[in-house]
């Protein structure tokens, strides 16, 4: 694009508007990432970008399907409890491609060194990449290694894109969720971004918070056996719970309805959050899943995830209702409602 950007024309609300440069909210997952990937991405696509550019897309190969998927990593610090930006990369990716249903078969990585990182940050980053791909069942099939001067990165950035098949006939989606659908959750919210921000900004706990990064193709391999038309599944990773179901509600044009009382927000999760003024809603998750099925069959869906490790902790949390379309609502125990509303940008930089 060598033509200037004209500002005025597009109709998205502040702070985008008079922000003329980048700005670390437009990484956040929140209203300015989708923002920028509406009014600027798009347009400069022009008709090679038609379609939905979500987090992963399922796309046909002759008579099957395969979902494909690409997401960076950049997290600060590069290890954290519970995990480091290696095996992070790994599993947000195994990730993506299980919420479209998908069974995760390859991947690439790239690695972006800054110059000076020591070789053995980037050993044992690239050696906890390789553990949790071999974890994940998945092949390392392709990579790059790019170096930057000193200064201009920090530390080790990588890439990753996945790419898995999906069964015939199936279809999850953010636009299948529907009215009277039970909204489900694997477990306790919140966990990853407050492990990241522990060591970011020295936070003790009377027990260490450990990040929630986890592959979840099995859990939703096992929900799938089940034989319930599972409706939509999300990882709410960055912009958190709030992102995605604020997300999935517009997608579908469907009222959500969440009773506060049924989160699932860990003590150590709600004190940090309490502490740094933060939503627990909006931190990111990196091992938990949202799903929507009809409501008749959540019993036997939460039965299926409570008996995977990763989904002992399931539960609903939430209705999709007629009333107010496109907006999320959360039952408070007060007995009032709020607005749970899209995150603008990003509470925590670089948690994922």
């Amino acid at each position: 694009m060598t033509a200037e950007l004209d500002f005025e024309s597009w109709t998205c609300p502040l702070p985008l508007r008079d922000t003329p440069a980048v700005v670390m909210g437009h990484g956040g997952g929140g209203a300015m990432s989708a923002e920028l990937v509406e009014h600027l991405f798009r347009p400069a696509y022009g008709p090679a970008g038609e379609g939905p550019l979500g987090d992963s897309a399922v796309v046909p190969v002759g008579a099957e399907r395969i979902a494909f998927s690409t997401d960076s990593y950049v997290v600060k610090p590069m290890f954290f409890p519970g995990g480091s930006i290696g095996d992070l990369a790994v599993n947000g990716t195994v990730n993506d491609l299980a919420m479209s249903g998908a069974t995760p078969l390859y991947l690439s990585v790239a690695f972006i060194l800054q110059e000076g990182t020591l070789l053995a940050e980037v050993a044992r980053i690239a050696a906890a990449v390789g553990a949790a791909a071999h974890a994940a069942g998945v092949r390392l099939v392709t990579g790059d290694t790019k170096v930057v001067d000193n200064g201009s990165g920090d530390g080790v950035y990588l890439n990753t894109a996945g790419v898995g098949m999906v069964a015939p006939g199936l279809e999850i989606g953010a636009h299948r969720a529907a009215v009277g659908d039970a909204v489900l959750i694997s477990g306790d919210i919140g966990v990853h971004g407050v492990a990241v921000m522990s060591v970011r900004k020295g936070i003790e706990f009377d027990t260490t918070v450990v990040s929630d990064s986890a592959p979840l193709h099995g859990l939703v391999a096992a929900m799938l056996a089940t034989g319930v038309d599972v409706h939509t599944l999300r990882d709410p990773t960055r912009g958190g719970v709030a992102a995605s179901l604020n997300e999935i509600a517009r997608t579908a044009s469907v009222g959500i309805s969440l009773t506060e009382r049924a989160l699932p927000i860990p003590a150590a999760v709600a004190d940090a959050c309490s502490l740094l003024g933060l939503d627990p809603l909006q931190v990111a998750n990196e091992g938990k899943l949202l799903a929507f099925v009809p409501s008749a069959d959540a019993d036997v869906v939460l039965a299926a995830m409570r008996a995977h490790p990763l989904g002992s902790g399931a539960r609903q949390i939430g209705t999709c209702v007629a009333s107010h379309p496109g907006m999320v609502v959360a039952q408070t125990a007060l007995g009032g409602t709020r607005v749970v509303n899209m995150p603008i940008g990003e509470q925590l930089p670089r948690i994922c």
